[in-house]
């Protein structure tokens, strides 16, 4: 389905489009719609068909309440106007918050990616980076658990402990070697 207003792509732009395309996974779509559904408790299509995915997600309204959900009053003011302009602005603090709940900057995506249809791979990479973040805001999460922290530290005596040790201990780069060796004979000019 093709976003209306825009000429289609055709040529090197059609390809990477293609390309751009086939990234996409119906089910880790699905995968987020559902946990979406969880985390704001509406009822909404959890079909992971990139129609459904762009015809749910393009007001970014439900995005908005996600984050108001994990993070009450993170989104301000969630506009209701079907409007372009209202629309992406819902979008664009979506990926505010986002980034303010720790998704890196990285994992996010740019407005047109949704609005445009331009690339809804990037759209549920985001969504799925932020359902891992969710698990600390007390709300289910999808994927993989995050790691936490594991920051060690050593005592002075510790840090000194490796002074003691003779570096020849650790091996040698002396003895045989390779050098000056070759097979066959040499190329003549």
């Amino acid at each position: 389905m093709a976003v209306p207003n825009r000429a289609t792509k055709s040529g090197f732009a059609a390809d990477a489009q293609a390309k751009i395309n086939s990234k996409y996974s119906a089910e880790l779509a699905a995968e987020c719609l559902e946990w979406i559904k969880s985390v704001v408790e509406e009822d909404i299509n959890t079909s992971g068909d990139p129609d459904n995915l762009y015809e749910t997600l393009k007001d970014g309204t439900i995005l908005c309440r996600t984050i108001n959900a994990l993070k009450p009053g993170q989104i301000k003011k969630i506009q209701t106007s079907k409007m372009a302009f209202k629309c992406m602005e819902n979008i664009n603090g979506f990926v505010d918050g986002a980034k303010a709940l720790g998704v890196p900057p990285e994992e996010t995506f740019q407005t047109v990616d949704l609005w445009e249809r331009q690339n809804l791979n990037s759209v549920v990479i985001c969504l799925q980076s932020l359902g891992r973040k969710a698990g600390q805001y007390d709300k289910p999460s999808i994927g993989p658990k995050e790691a936490s922290k594991n920051v060690r530290h050593f005592t002075d005596e510790q840090l000194r402990a490796s002074e003691g040790v003779i570096n020849l201990q650790y091996g040698s780069n002396k003895g045989a070697s390779q050098s000056g060796m070759n097979f066959g004979n040499t190329r003549h000019m």
